[in-house]
Formats: C-alpha cells, structure tokens, sequence
C-alpha cells in the first residue's frame, strides 16, 4: 500500500515488512506544520538530533539533549496522523549501558508518542539494541558515518572504503542480528551500501549511500533549500525556500519602508459593520 493510500501510520513490523519491496520514504522534521506537509507522504518521518544544527545553530549534534529531542518530537507528533514517528537519541543518552539506554528510549517514546528510536553504532551497540528490542522497544540503527562520532572519525568523512567496509559489513549484520528492524547507511560507498541491503534481512535506509537501498531519507531543510551553511554531496534541492524567503522578506521591508504596506486591504475602517 503506498503512503498517500494509508489512513493509519505503520508500526516498524510494518517498515520492516517492506524488506525488498517499494522503497521505503522518509525525512526528517522538527515542527508541527513540516510534519503536517509530510503526513501520508513519507512512511516515517525522523526527529532527528541534526535539529541542533538545523534549527538551533549549534556547530554539531553532540549538544543536542534529551529536552530538545521531547520538545521537538512532541511537536512532530502533533502532525502526523498516517506516518509513523521515529526520534533520535541524543549523544551521551545509551552509549553507558543498556539500562540508560532503555530508560531513556523509554522516556523519549513514552512523553513523545514515537514508534521507534533511533541510534549509531554498529557491533559496538548490538547487545544494547538487544537489551531493548526484548524490551519492547523498537530500535532503528545507524551506521556508516555516524555524526555523533565524528570526533574520533576525523570528521564528516565517507566510511567503509576499501578494508574498513568489513568492518560496516559486520556492523550491519550486527544490528540486524540485534532486532533491529531497519538500518540507516550514511556516507557509505555505492557498492558496499548494494552489498550491505543484499545481505542483511532488514530494510536499508540510503542517505549519501544507493538508490538501490530499502528506502531514502534526507534532512527536510537541506533537500527544500532552508538550511544553506553547507551542502553534502548526496543532498539534492528540491526547491530552493531559503531564497524564496530572504527575497520574500525584503520585498516586505521594501513596502515597508515605502509606506505601501500595509495597504487598503490591510487596515480596518471606522465604520461598524451593519450585519
């Protein structure tokens, strides 16, 4: 059943079902009225913790909290009626032991109303999404480059080339092996993301990695031209809002200035309505 068909969101047995079928539709968002655009399009959308970034200015994820995640994923929620939410962990929230991990997983769906969770690391992380899925807590993994490691992997560089791809081969079986029910690959060569979506049992998720993965996710503001202070190689403009609104508001300031606005149609008069 395709997206703008459904009248209820899936649930990520769902999402998993979908292994090998329509390619799964996904981006993220981080407010009500870009959720509600959204809704029925995409299978899931994801509050992702690039909002730190995104919409808080922030120089990278690693500052983003487990109140930013609530408050957005809140609001995403407000917004969807026939997608399914998924909502990141923040940095520093399940890396110390599975027990933080499902306290915190918990918390974030119990006061969001998310589907799922997500969060980075491959091997390093299986018995962690583990501990999780036995515990009723759906995990959506991320491996590949994995911004919230970018300290120790040199920074936002493609992951997986040549010897290192075996280590992401492992990651991916790792996870799937775990209970993950879908994987993102990020900044992962063509090739191993192919090989990678051939091999394991779940849904793949491409972002900077194939066409050929189970699905595709981007960040909203990037693929719609609203966030310009950098641009990756695997985002594609789909339009280009940012200008739109920066000639939008000068055009405003304009009238402004000339006294044009607001016009006629704009103010009230003194009379009093007579119906």
């Amino acid at each position: 059943m395709s997206a703008t068909a459904r009248k209820t969101a899936p649930m990520p047995t769902d999402i998993l079902a979908r292994k090998g079928g329509a390619p799964l539709v996904s981006l993220t968002a981080y407010t009500t009225p870009m959720a509600q655009v959204m809704d029925g399009i995409c299978d899931f959308v994801l509050v992702g913790d690039s909002v730190g970034m995104v919409l808080h200015g922030l120089p990278s994820t690693l500052e983003v909290t487990m109140e930013m995640m609530i408050l957005h994923g809140q609001a995403v929620r407000r917004g969807l009626k026939q997608s399914m939410l998924v909502i990141d962990m923040p940095f520093g929230s399940y890396e110390q032991s599975p027990a933080q991990a499902f306290e915190n997983a918990a918390r974030l769906m119990r006061e969001t109303g998310a589907g799922a969770v997500k969060l980075e690391g491959g091997e390093v992380m299986e018995d962690t999404i583990a501990f999780l899925t036995k515990r009723g807590i759906p995990v959506m993994a991320h491996i590949g480059l994995t911004p919230q490691s970018i300290h120790t992997l040199g920074g936002y560089k493609v992951q997986g080339r040549g010897a290192a791809g075996t280590q992401l081969m492992v990651d991916a079986q790792a996870v799937t092996r775990a209970g993950a029910f879908a994987v993102v690959l990020e900044k992962v060569p063509q090739a191993l993301a192919n090989q990678i979506t051939e091999t394991v049992a779940i849904p793949t998720i491409g972002i900077g990695a194939s066409a050929q993965c189970d699905g595709q996710i981007l960040v909203v503001d990037d693929m719609l031209g609203l966030f310009t202070a950098f641009k990756a190689k695997f985002v594609k403009r789909y339009a280009h809002l940012g200008d739109d609104a920066k000639a939008a508001v000068q055009a405003y300031a304009d009238e402004v200035t000339a006294r044009s606005f607001p016009g006629p149609d704009h103010v009230f008069s003194d009379e009093v309505s007579k119906t």
